[in-house]
């Protein structure tokens, strides 16, 4: 069994009106496939090309186990050569992955084998492309980014599983207080109902992408990313232009990013119990009330 589930629209290419009008400002996902066409990068980017560029450049990885209490979220399991990276998720099954990994920094001229679809969408935070990668078997925990940017989210090498969930959900996702992810004890891909029974009949969209394929995530967006592949991503960032939304940023990065890990390494496991129980009894609370409505 799993969550009531959609597909989400996909297009080759699309014009700025009318992706403003049914996706920028719906809050709808969207993926375009033919967005990276003409990009260098949909041919140059390889595992062997980035081994050659970067190879040397030591990496944090991390896994699918859940999240100690006693560190901050995404905190590595261990590090590594990238180019020896490179070689174990082409090789074999794995479940290491790169979260958040800023190569353009390393190698600056990766800039020019993409395009920013500016014409799409002003506020792109061209300081932050974001890269990913996983080997087969690697999962990204649910959850929505901090910040609440649009997210512009290009696939290469492979096959990428992604679930998404509107924000008015996060309750009935058991979204753990003061936090922007999940309770990390049930399946996304297969939840249990009756250990979980606030998940059932909540509503989301279900995303294979391929090689070159790009999904638009509007802000807010909760995602679940499972690599079908050893592959990788690129996220372009990109501001809403909402002062309220703005705000909503600043506060998150300053309560859900910075105090709340003071907290958890403070108070460690009793800390964390206690934010699963409230995001249990949250959960239970707005199943009851039938949130959202």
């Amino acid at each position: 069994m799993s969550f009531i589930l959609k597909p989400v629209d996909t297009v080759e290419n699309i014009s700025p009106e009318d992706f403003k009008k049914n996706y920028l400002d719906a809050r709808r996902p969207l993926i375009i496939k033919g967005l990276t066409k003409s990009w260098p990068a949909r041919e140059k980017w390889t595992t062997d090309y980035l081994k050659q560029i970067a190879g040397e450049v030591n990496v944090s990885l991390m896994d699918n186990s859940k999240a100690d209490p006693s560190k901050p979220i995404n905190a590595s399991v261990a590090n590594m050569k990238f180019g020896d990276y490179l070689d174990l998720i082409k090789s074999q099954p794995t479940e290491l992955r790169i979260f958040f990994f800023n190569l353009f920094k390393h190698v600056p001229g990766l800039v020019d084998d993409i395009v920013i679809p500016k014409d799409l969408m002003g506020g792109f935070i061209e300081s932050m492309p974001a890269m990913f990668f996983g080997g087969s078997n690697s999962v990204t925990f649910l959850h929505y980014d901090i910040d609440l940017p649009h997210l512009f989210h290009t696939h290469f090498g492979g096959r990428k599983h992604i679930i998404l969930f509107d924000n008015k959900w996060k309750k009935r996702l058991y979204c753990i207080p003061n936090a922007t992810y999940a309770l990390e004890d049930y399946d996304v891909a297969n939840p249990d109902f009756e250990k979980f029974p606030a998940l059932k009949g909540v509503e989301g969209y279900e995303v294979f992408l391929e090689h070159g394929d790009t999904l638009f995530m509007p802000t807010g967006m909760w995602h679940w990313m499972k690599y079908l592949d050893g592959s990788f991503s690129l996220s372009l960032r990109a501001w809403d232009a909402s002062l309220s939304r703005k705000a909503q940023s600043v506060f998150n990065l300053a309560i859900k990013g910075g105090l709340d890990s003071v907290l958890k390494m403070a108070f460690k496991a009793p800390y964390a119990q206690y934010r699963e129980r409230l995001a249990i009894k949250r959960a239970e609370r707005a199943l009851a009330n039938h949130q959202p409505k």
